[in-house]
């Protein structure tokens, strides 16, 4: 009985219920839940280890290597790590590997290139969970490593001095679910509580904010508390990398949100690493020149625009190759590959692949003999445990549920894809396939006040693990023909009840000819705010409807 205990409108506390939140103070805690209620950074194994090794690298005065992945969650992560070891006065420099050349990951062979840097400690954020001969590499020249990372470990753990990763059995930390500047976030935490600093954090929740988002964690827990502070800060930037970044995305003195960080901001920081420039988003961030930051960011945005020209090109000719073959018709788990795709933005295109299949989709780009992969899965399936059961056939894989990198031999992509097609027959039901438009609950027109619009936005940020809530309002009178706008979305006026809203049914134009002024109709929609001259305006995204003659 939330709505009761907490005093909350019924649509709300229904929406909270199917989060899988039930009790008073799990609802008390996603809604209103802040800093203060972050975990302690110390209940995290190897927590207390990693402090005091850096510590002691501070008070020998030693050289610490921060070392990173090239996407938006590792690059933040260096710079916040980078930034706050600065601090303390120790001497840091960063190292990211390159894309194209280097691949995923902490490897052996990036040794040589740490040992002329002349590290005696070597900090990884956002990988090297699997870095075992990198770690005992090191161990033998006289480098203590310490991880921080996310992903899911192998059969075993590398021998570094401390390793912070939430996923791990052992780690016994209560939440599983932070990204990689999340657990960084951490450890930049429990330095400043060992050393009895108080910091103020604004400048790394905002990073850590774009870095989650980013790299599609869910919003819940700890991440959730993590956005939504970083999310309030990032109108106050001052710093002038961000600063310019917010300026180019028209961003600048407005209220930002998870989508702004998803589709504005945390695509042109990947562009960087995508197309093999990394240093450009890392110089962004550490420079303090408002003149550099300014070229910077158009540079960044330059190399976002031809991300997107290859990735349309790649999209165009993958979805062509589907069709001709009727791949999506004959297989549950698509698998295609190219000597012309560019592996920096497979991902991507996967991502949108899957979409429009709705199936799960790995990618590939033939380079050298090898296969470069990358996959993207539907909602609940786990594509990583598919792969993990053909682990033997690649020489390198790791991700999440819904977001897999591989690589393999060339020769090898034969016997991989009959592993897959074997696994996919039995794993991938028909169920698990088909598009689903959950409601979360009814909602009449006539409760949408200003109370229950203050609740609701004490859902945000919405993401994975926390989707935007989907409501049905049945008796809905259309008002006007609809006007078709830029030839592929519908905006039309609805009312019940004597409350009227404005709608759009977006990519509908040629498809929803059956909306016509006067038309009674059931309505699945979602709530969607927008600042129109500065005044705040509330639309109704419409998903789907049912005419009510049928």
């Amino acid at each position: 009985m939330l709505a009761q205990e907490l005093n909350l409108p019924h649509e709300i506390a229904a929406v909270l219920v199917n989060r899988g939140i039930r009790t008073a103070p799990e609802a008390a805690f996603f809604l209103y839940g802040g800093l203060n209620d972050l975990h302690d950074p110390f209940l995290m194994s190897g927590m207390k280890q990693a402090v005091e090794r850096i510590l002691q690298a501070v008070s020998r005065k030693e050289k610490i290597v921060v070392f990173g992945d090239y996407d938006v969650d590792g690059m933040l992560s260096v710079v916040m790590l980078v930034k706050a070891l600065r601090t303390l006065g120790v001497e840091v420099e960063y190292f990211i590997p390159e894309r194209m050349k280097d691949g995923y990951g902490l490897k052996a062979h990036h040794l040589p290139r740490i040992l002329e840097m002349k590290a005696n400690l070597l900090i990884s954020v956002d990988c090297g969970i699997k870095a075992f001969d990198f770690v005992r590499d090191a161990r033998q020249n006289g480098i203590d490593v310490i991880i921080t990372d996310h992903h899911h470990p192998a059969e075993g753990l590398p021998e570094a001095v401390a390793i912070l990763n939430p996923v791990v059995e052992s780690s016994g930390y209560p939440d599983r679910g932070l990204a990689g500047v999340g657990v960084v976030f951490k450890l930049i935490q429990a330095i400043f509580l060992r050393l009895g600093i108080s910091r103020d954090m604004t400048h790394y929740l905002k990073l850590v904010s774009i870095g989650t988002v980013a790299d599609v964690a869910e919003l819940k827990g700890e991440n959730r508390i993590l956005v939504r502070e970083g999310l309030g800060k990032l109108k106050e930037t001052r710093t002038p990398g961000l600063k310019s970044l917010l300026e180019i995305c028209g961003l600048n003195n407005k209220r930002i949100n998870e989508v702004d960080l998803g589709f504005r901001l945390g695509p042109r920081i990947n562009a960087a690493g995508r197309l093999g420039e990394t240093d450009l988003a890392l110089q962004l961030f550490f420079s303090e020149s408002e003149e550099e930051c300014s070229g910077l960011v158009k540079r960044l945005n330059d190399l976002n625009s031809a991300r997107q020209r290859i990735e349309e090109k790649i999209l165009k000719e993958a979805v062509e190759k589907i069709q001709a073959r009727n791949l999506h018709q004959k297989y549950r788990l698509l698998v295609l590959g190219s000597e012309n795709w560019h592996r920096g933005v497979i991902g991507i295109v996967a991502s949108r692949v899957k979409d429009l299949f709705y199936r799960p989709v790995i990618l590939f780009a033939y380079e050298g003999g090898m296969a470069f992969g990358s996959g993207r899965s539907v909602p609940e399936l786990s594509l990583i445990d598919i792969i993990d059961e053909c682990g033997s056939l690649l020489q390198n894989f790791g991700g999440h549920r819904q977001a897999v990198g591989c690589t393999l031999t060339h020769d090898n992509i034969p016997a991989f894809k009959e592993a897959l097609n074997r696994l996919a027959a039995t794993r991938i039901t028909d169920d698990l396939l088909e598009r689903k438009l959950r409601i979360d609950c009814r909602l009449n027109f006539s409760a949408i006040t200003p109370s229950f619009i203050d609740f609701y936005t004490q859902l945000l940020p919405f993401g994975v693990g926390n989707p935007r809530p989907e409501f049905m309002t049945e008796d809905v009178d259309i008002l006007n023909e609809p006007l078709v706008v830029q030839n592929r979305h519908l905006k039309f006026w609805v009312r019940q009840n004597g409350r009227v809203f404005e709608a759009i049914a977006w990519e509908k134009a040629k498809s929803w000819s059956e909306i016509r002024r006067g038309s009674g109709l059931d309505l699945a929609y979602s709530l969607q705010f927008s600042d129109y001259r500065g005044k705040k305006q509330l639309n109704l995204n419409i998903d789907d409807f049912r005419p009510h003659n049928s």
